[in-house]
């Protein structure tokens, strides 16, 4: 196992949650610390509360990965005399760096809202609010044709290849490579000094943007030459929808009162607010992390029977009525989903580094709210 540091656990996350993804001036990246740094531990978390970092001192954490911003408005000050001077205090007196992912989390596949949608069970979903389309390249590499089936298999576990439902899609052709190993060279085939010919095949593919480096890297680990022969094109093909909340079907109709214990269950929590008439049917889902008032029409346009979402206003859940939109308000706090999802992601993706890290979901309730 490798040890990994900041840096590293950084770049590996955004290639899953990347940066580009978030709204304009949400305050993610960096917080408090630095990443030049072994990381063994790594802690998962919705808030950054000080009971969080007690949490994150006890458990030897070195980064802590929130999905709310520790640092949301510009500072005046540090006064350590209150809570939020002494939560940045404690970070750094142990030499804790906290590192957050807000709207780019909540747009990433994978992230919140894709979560939520498992959670609750949703079918067929599709993204609620599109915001970004991921671009498309393509990929063509050289390889002798006894080592094609390998080149293919590891560039479709990277993520290349995917196009729709599908998987580990590629084209090749059959042909003849030539090459003149030099002074210095160890070729795999072939010797210094003697012009080559190999049968080769030529495999193409294409993948996510923001994955190149994964992609390439599986391919130049798995090739058998020295030196690669590869070429990377840019695609105008229409790549994949991503944005904000999600919207899908139930496996099964259920009432609007059915549907809100279900919610209750499916996210853990003990109470939600419901606007709308308790016998509605209940088929089609919209769900968004957080504070969704804003899009409470974007959910009725495209035929959710009700919108399951934080955060909602008394005038905006009026307006709801007035246009027939049930609402499910399971509060901010259901973005705990985040937690386990994330840390179970990052897991798997060291794993196929050979990275040695833990990550540790936070423990601790951060919900401000009680329901007496």
């Amino acid at each position: 196992m490798k040890t990994a540091n900041g840096f590293q656990i950084i770049e590996m996350f955004e290639q899953f949650s990347p940066k580009q993804y978030a709204m304009e001036g949400d305050p993610i990246g960096l917080h408090v610390g630095q990443l030049n740094k072994p990381v063994t531990k790594v802690m998962i978390a919705l808030d950054v509360l000080e009971e969080v970092v007690d949490e994150a001192i006890e458990c030897g954490v070195e980064l802590i990965i929130a999905h709310h911003p520790l640092i949301y408005r510009p500072l005046k000050k540090i006064d350590t005399a209150v809570a939020g001077g002494r939560i940045i205090e404690k970070l750094i007196k142990h030499d804790i760096a906290v590192y957050a992912a807000h709207t780019n989390l909540d747009v990433a596949k994978g992230g919140v809202n894709d979560l939520l949608a498992d959670a609750l069970q949703l079918q067929n979903t599709e993204v609620l609010i599109p915001t970004h389309e991921t671009a498309l390249k393509k990929l063509v590499v050289y390889v002798p044709k006894a080592d094609e089936q390998k080149i293919r298999e590891a560039l479709g576990k990277a993520g290349a290849g995917a196009i729709g439902n599908y998987s580990y899609c590629s084209f090749s052709g059959e042909g003849t490579g030539r090459f003149l190993p030099g002074e210095g060279s160890e070729p795999a085939i072939g010797s210094q000094g003697k012009l080559e010919s190999v049968a080769e095949v030529r495999v193409e593919t294409i993948f996510p943007a923001n994955i190149e480096k994964k992609v390439l890297s599986a391919m130049i680990k798995a090739h058998p030459y020295e030196e690669v022969a590869y070429d990377i094109y840019k695609l105008e093909n229409k790549g994949e929808s991503l944005g904000l909340g999600k919207i899908g079907v139930l496996a099964e109709e259920m009432s609007l009162e059915q549907f809100s214990e279900h919610v209750k269950q499916t996210l853990e929590v003990d109470k939600v607010r419901v606007v709308g008439d308790l016998h509605s049917p209940i088929k089609k889902v919209a769900v968004l992390g957080g504070d969704g008032n804003k899009y409470f029409t974007t959910a009725k346009f495209k035929g959710a029977d009700v919108y399951v979402t934080g955060d909602m206003y008394y005038h905006t859940a009026h307006d709801a009525m007035m246009i027939g939109l049930n609402i499910v308000d399971p509060g901010h706090n259901v973005e705990k989903v985040m937690k386990k999802g994330v840390a179970r992601i990052l897991k798997e993706m060291c794993r196929e580094r050979n990275f040695d890290v833990e990550f540790i979901p936070s423990e601790l309730d951060t919900d401000p709210f009680q329901f007496i």
